[in-house]
């Protein structure tokens, strides 16, 4: 049986189900290479390794309380011990509990406190932090993944030699059980705990291969943790980047091109920040088959160089979806090139093609709840409305969040009886002649004055062309439907107050050619957007607008007293 090869009928339905299968066929391969102390690869991981050891901690796991549907906070460095552990969780069936460790810290121990984790897994400063900011208290076991049992019961290294010699761990799992709850960044509102099934997590690999040809045997460098996970079960060999996975924007390039040199590298998988790094260090990409990127729409520039940096045969591809589920759309670099201009000429971005076998439909945009399919009204192509998506990677809940599940969930009865779930994506967006999705923005930016409403996707590419402009944000400033509209600009470089006045009054010229920019009159420069933890990539439009609302009303409250 080759690793692209469905599980057998009766395996569990479980991600890490492969694992013993890889482990089988090739278990000298390597499954993972991973930085060790000064950035030297040193640490690496065979498929018989993880296997074995993922055994022996699952089963070490279930000896000190953590089994079949337990609750696990996991707060671990992209190191080995984090696939170990992870790949433990599932054969074990434990639900693993993700939440991005740079959020504010008030709401990550909210999100904690929702979980109801009933276990706990970190490394020593988590631990720290768990006691002196009361995180987790729910939490009844506790595992460091230190040398000693400081604030914990146990370390990873002796939870793993409890379990040694256990056998093969692989819980009976069935698709619709829980398999991890991912919690969403928070970047356009507070974190909700995604509820992943092990359904989503298998379907999540297969239409991964199959959309953007993964074969096995390639060589990954996953520059999101999370999606280093997904490297072995495609029986792909990852390279954990040496780089701070929460600040990706600020990547070392010199150190990304050492792995792909050193270690074959033909896939990368990395945020539209880690991207324009590597655009703008200019340096070719020779061995690549293969760039994926996501997280946030790709700017057109460097979709453009790195389409110049690749190999004349290797794709690029920016697929669209999020944490609720993913893919949902994607189209590969070239055809974005060549859409470019109608992008910058206000358009929208451009994501592509539905992945099958999921159904992406455009309905009439709505701020309040829809309860079921009847109630939604779907729009013909060309028309712009909420984006939403019902397909095999679909979640259905968030955990704790019934108010917010509601908004966000519709179910849609089926001619065979079944119930389905679709997704709200919270995006707006609409489909061309050719059945391509185009994104316009989340709809909790878009901004609604009284001679209609803007899309910050189909306003900030007009600008974005400035020569000077690192990127625009489009925020609505007052209460709709009468916001009035102002754009917030950071420039390369710097700028002193010639230049900004200067670049304005440009930037107004180049908004009055198109009719839906044209009302456009408020310029206001910002010296550094503020952007989502995650990715880097998403700006805080919610946080810009607070700042330009307060800027304007300084302007007035000065026009005003020297008046």
């Amino acid at each position: 049986m080759s690793t692209a090869d469905p599980a057998p009928p009766d395996a569990p339905c479980n991600i890490a189900a492969v694992l013993p299968r890889l482990a089988a066929e090739r278990a000298d391969r390597v499954a993972m290479h991973c930085p060790g102390r000064a950035g030297a690869y040193d640490v690496a991981l065979t498929y018989g390794e993880l296997d074995a050891r993922s055994d022996a901690i699952a089963a070490g796991l279930a000896r000190h309380g953590i089994a079949r549907g337990t609750r696990t906070v996991v707060m671990v460095r992209p190191t080995p011990e984090f696939f170990l552990l992870m790949f433990a969780l599932f054969k074990a069936g434990a639900v693993p509990v993700l939440v991005d460790p740079g959020i504010d810290k008030r709401a990550l121990k909210q999100c904690l406190d929702e979980a109801e984790a009933e276990a706990f897994v970190g490394i020593p400063l988590a631990h720290v932090a768990r006691a002196l900011l009361g995180w987790a208290r729910s939490a009844r076991v506790r595992v460091t993944t230190g040398a000693r049992r400081l604030l914990a019961d146990a370390t990873l290294a002796e939870v793993e030699r409890a379990g040694a010699g256990a056998g093969p761990q692989l819980a009976a799992t069935a698709p619709d059980d829980v398999a991890a709850i991912l919690f969403t960044s928070g970047s356009t509102g507070v974190p909700k705990g995604v509820v992943y099934r092990h359904r989503h997590f298998v379907a999540q690999i297969e239409m991964m291969r199959t959309a953007f040809g993964i074969a096995p045997g390639g060589v990954d460098l996953p520059t999101f943790p999370p999606f280093a996970l997904f490297g072995p079960a495609l029986g792909l060999t990852s390279i954990v980047p040496d780089m701070d996975p929460t600040r990706p924007a600020a990547a070392d390039p010199i150190k990304l091109h050492r792995a792909i040199e050193r270690f074959g590298v033909d896939q990368l998988f990395g945020s539209p920040a880690l991207m324009r790094v590597l655009a703008e260090h200019g340096r070719p990409l020779p061995r690549l088959r293969r760039a994926i990127s996501a997280g946030a729409p790709v700017p057109g520039d460097v979709v453009a160089r790195m389409r110049e940096l690749l190999p004349a045969d290797a794709r690029f591809w920016t697929p669209y979806g999020a944490t609720e589920c993913l893919p949902v759309a994607a189209i590969e670099g070239a055809e974005l090139v060549a859409l470019r201009a109608r992008t910058e000429a206000g358009a929208g971005t451009c994501v592509g093609r539905p992945v099958p076998p999921n159904t992406v439909r455009i309905v009439r945009t709505r701020d309040d709840a829809i309860a079921d399919w009847s109630q939604a009204e779907v729009l013909p192509d060309g028309e712009i409305g909420e984006i939403t998506v019902a397909g095999p990677t679909v979640t259905d809940t968030y955990y704790n969040r019934e108010a917010q599940t509601r908004l966000a969930k519709i179910a849609e009865s089926l001619p065979d009886g079944r119930v389905r779930t679709v997704h709200r994506m919270g995006d707006l967006g609409w489909f061309d002649e050719d059945g391509r999705l185009w994104f316009c923005g989340r709809k909790s930016h878009r901004v609604r004055t009284r001679d209609g409403t803007l899309y910050t996707e189909q306003v900030e590419p007009v600008f974005n062309v400035h020569p000077q402009v690192a990127r625009t944000a489009l925020v609505g400033v007052g209460e709709a439907p009468a916001q009035t509209p102002v754009l917030c600009v950071e420039v390369r470089g710097s700028a002193d107050a010639a230049a900004r006045n200067r670049i304005a009054a440009e930037l107004r010229e180049i908004g009055a050619r198109y009719p839906h920019t044209a009302g456009i009159a408020l310029f206001l420069f910002h010296p550094g957007f503020p952007v989502d933890i995650r990715h880097n990539a998403k700006i805080g439009r919610e946080r810009l607008a607070a700042w330009a609302t307060q800027r304007l009303r300084r302007r007035a409250a000065a026009q005003g007293a020297s008046a």
